[in-house]
């Protein structure tokens, strides 16, 4: 799977530190410190009708993990908000839009890796692109990635940092293989999440997702655990090996970019009857349904 790029995209303005650019004049210092050292938070965000689904838990998640990386500034929550509302209506955009966040701990006077360097205060930017789910309806195959997910006593993954050195590697492994995206196991072995995605599996009408032990707090994660609470659907978080995935009814991946895809294929193994299942699409409909009646207006006449 290579996303294809929208023609829409070619002529983007793109928000750099308050400042409106197109996308070909855009640039970030070199001495930023997300060049330097990808020293940086960072969220993705989707728009649906003007509105944008779960903003203020996406907000709350950048300023914890520009916290826990001991950020000397923060931009407010309505700063934030406001550049964003400035971008996608210099792009006139209210729909089937992507929005990448990310704040960096700014520009530092000289380079290093030493946060003191860091004296002007952070960066934001604000990438807006037309971007439908990256995934599509159809389905993906995955494979398990040699590369493991760090615990928290190594590296918290709950801080949403810009270094994605590891899922990169799983992904360059997923490409040589020729399928989507790349399962990540943890130090014990156990199912992480994918390069992109959370992953959820399903034992009948009962869901199992892993643990956010090695994996991130998602949003979209949180929403479908949201969705089988009110629909009286059992479902736990616990440790899961490949070979309870393996022998599932159904899986799926969920995330922003990609919202819930189905996964036909994990390691060669046929998931199910290694075609979308009922489950998975009945999903899908209620968290379409979710986006729409929990998302915050942010242009448009909503």
């Amino acid at each position: 799977m290579l996303q294809q790029p929208d023609p829409r995209n070619r002529d983007l303005i793109v928000n750099i530190g308050g400042e409106l650019s197109p996308r070909d004049q855009a640039g970030v210092s070199p001495f930023d410190s997300s060049v330097q050292g990808g020293d940086a938070v960072w969220e993705g965000l989707r728009l649906y009708q003007g509105k944008i689904f779960r903003l203020d838990q996406h907000l709350a998640r950048l300023e914890s993990s520009a916290k826990a990386m001991a950020f000397t500034e923060i931009p407010s929550r309505e700063s934030i908000v406001e550049e964003i509302r400035r971008t996608l209506e210099a792009n006139e955009m209210t729909d089937e839009v992507h929005i990448r966040l990310t704040l960096t701990r700014g520009v530092k006077v000289t380079s290093g890796m030493d946060p003191r360097l860091n004296q002007s205060g952070p960066t934001l930017i604000v990438l807006a692109e037309w971007k439908p789910p990256v995934y599509g309806g159809g389905g993906i195959r995955l494979i398990t990635s040699s590369v493991r997910r760090f615990p928290p006593d190594c590296l918290d993954p709950n801080i949403h940092h810009a270094n994605l050195a590891q899922s990169i590697l799983a992904k360059i492994e997923a490409n040589h293989a020729g399928v989507d995206d790349a399962v990540m196991l943890d130090k014990g072995g156990f199912v992480a999440e994918t390069n992109a995605t959370h992953i959820f599996l399903a034992e009948g009408r009962t869901l199992r997702t892993p643990r956010t032990v090695a994996c991130p707090e998602g949003i979209t994660r949180s929403a479908v655990l949201d969705i089988c609470r009110a629909e009286g659907i059992s479902v736990f978080e616990e440790d899961l090996s490949l070979t309870r995935f393996y022998r599932a009814d159904e899986v799926f991946c969920t995330g922003t970019m990609g919202e819930l895809v189905p996964v036909l294929e994990m390691d060669g193994r046929p998931i199910g009857k290694g075609e979308p299942g009922q489950f998975v699409a009945e999903l899908s409909g209620l968290f379409g349904e979710l986006v729409l009646r929990e998302g915050v207006p942010v242009v448009g006449s909503v």
